[in-house]
């Protein structure tokens, strides 16, 4: 009965192992959860501007994003085939490292970080969707925005503002908060959906404008001096920078590896990230160059390569285009901020409270936190830097990955107890000191230190793309020695 009561406080249906008959992902889903990583404006405003607006070579631009990806790849077969085989997700793995108590504050971190900037990422999706609505009021009307009503504003929004903010978080919960397999069809759609709007546009194009897109990318491949000293630095900074870009997803990679057949189909569709960075930044050379190709012919001015999608927009005077590339890019921005955000959000509070929360409720928290993050993100949150306290907050899920990954592999052999990884029975092996691991919380925090300086210490700013690898080595390090009898 004591293990019973003990077994129910750290139990929820939505982290205990996942059913081997619910375990249906194969290549193809994790080639579409790629795909939806990149898939954002960020991402294509990145690759754009990596190949075409800084002055660097294209095959080191392409050599660097080659070696970020398999990287990327590495790690991610190290952290999810934990939890492909176990069935559980990021939180639930981690308390073998951090104790069962001191799992949930650890993994609250990364729940933290991702509903603050699913807020951010909502207020952005209802800037498309703020758009859309315009448009249909200005097609019926032209003179219906003028009205004294639209003219208000509160909290930096007006009305049709607070009517699209509040629609997007609402959509989005209810989508999301329906399970993986509601989240998996969506993940699906939307990766293939954005790459089909991606292609036709590229083909259109093409199609209007195929000699002069083809010896503006000629030129722009530039690979001449490929083998120089003086291209080292630059493919370093390329590979921090596309490393950097993916980090985030990689801590908790194992909230969706959990779902893979096997270990073949996750081996396999990892390697997809190497195809799909190949496939978009492709896609995103031929639309920023034949965009600007097209400008030019129309005699409108631009001051530099437009890389940011809506900056793209605003130039067509065309108002189908703009509503068919706004539908793409909130599907990209969705998705994106289903799997970097949503997600381990949901996952962090579940096994924070797991008794209590359910996918509906813990949903709700994330929208109502979002809420608040949304409605201060203009007039004050982007005013004062909050962004490098969230990148501080970050600088802990390198130093977490690397003590996962010892205490798994090294020194738990690739075994886990799973009766004793939801008790917090004293003589379970999870429980540590009280719930807490402290040779694992130590590890964490020595590590964090340094990749934390990274970002607040000025001398060692240029390394800050390598703040997540510097962590996650330190991390591996010290917490091997610890424990290592």
């Amino acid at each position: 009965m004591i293990q019973e009561k003990n077994n129910i406080q750290l139990t929820n249906w939505e982290l205990v192992s996942v059913n081997p008959n619910n375990k249906n992902w194969d290549w193809k889903d994790l080639f579409c959860f790629w795909g939806n990583s990149i898939q954002s404006l960020i991402g294509f405003s990145l690759i754009a501007s990596l190949y075409l607006v800084y002055d660097l070579n294209a095959a080191i631009v392409l050599l660097g994003t080659l070696i970020a990806s398999f990287l990327v790849y590495f790690f991610s077969n190290l952290i999810g085939k934990p939890s492909q085989k176990h069935g559980i997700p990021f939180p639930i793995i981690l308390r073998t490292s951090m104790g069962i108590v001191g799992a949930k504050y650890v993994a609250l971190l990364r729940g933290l970080v991702g509903i603050f900037m699913f807020g951010v990422q909502t207020y952005f999706i209802s800037k498309s969707i703020g758009y859309l609505i315009r448009i249909a009021f200005f097609s019926i009307d032209s003179n219906f925005l003028d009205e004294e009503i639209f003219l208000f504003f509160f909290m930096g929004l007006d009305i049709i503002d607070w009517i699209a903010f509040i629609f997007a978080l609402l959509i989005q919960y209810i989508i999301f908060s329906n399970g993986q397999f509601m989240n998996r069809v969506f993940i699906k759609f939307s990766a293939l959906f954005v790459y089909l709007g991606l292609i036709l546009f590229s083909l259109i194009i093409i199609s209007e404008n195929f000699n002069e897109v083809s010896n503006s990318f000629k030129l722009s491949l530039n690979v001449e001096n490929f083998v120089s000293k003086s291209n080292f630095v630059p493919l370093v900074t390329v590979i921090g920078t596309m490393f950097a870009y993916f980090s985030i997803i990689i801590v908790n990679f194992g909230d969706f590896s959990r779902y893979v057949k096997n270990e073949k189909e996750l081996i396999r569709g990892n390697l997809s990230l190497i195809l799909n960075l190949i496939l978009f930044s492709f896609l995103t050379i031929l639309i920023v160059l034949g965009v600007d190709i097209i400008l030019s012919k129309n005699m409108i001015q631009v001051d530099q390569l437009l890389t940011n999608p809506t900056d793209i927009i605003g130039k067509f005077d065309n108002t189908y285009l703009t509503i068919v590339a706004l539908i793409f890019i909130l599907f990209g921005s969705a998705s994106t901020n289903l799997i970097a955000n949503y997600i381990p959000s949901q996952n962090a509070l579940l096994n924070f409270l797991p008794k209590n929360l359910s996918l509906k409720s813990s949903g709700f928290i994330i929208i109502l936190l979002s809420f608040f993050v949304g409605l201060f993100w203009l007039p004050v949150l982007s005013q004062i830097g909050i962004l490098s306290f969230v990148d501080t907050i970050g600088a802990f899920f390198g130093p977490i990955f690397g003590i996962i990954i010892v205490d798994y592999y090294l020194l738990r052999k690739k075994q886990i107890i799973n009766k004793d990884i939801f008790s917090s029975s004293m003589h379970g092996a999870y429980y540590f000191s009280n719930g807490w691991h402290i040779k694992g919380i130590y590890s964490m925090f020595i590590a964090f230190i340094f990749s934390a300086s990274t970002i607040w210490n000025a001398d060692l700013r240029f390394l800050q793309s390598y703040a997540w690898l510097i962590g996650a080595f330190i991390g591996f390090v010290i917490y091997y020695l610890l424990s290592e009898k």
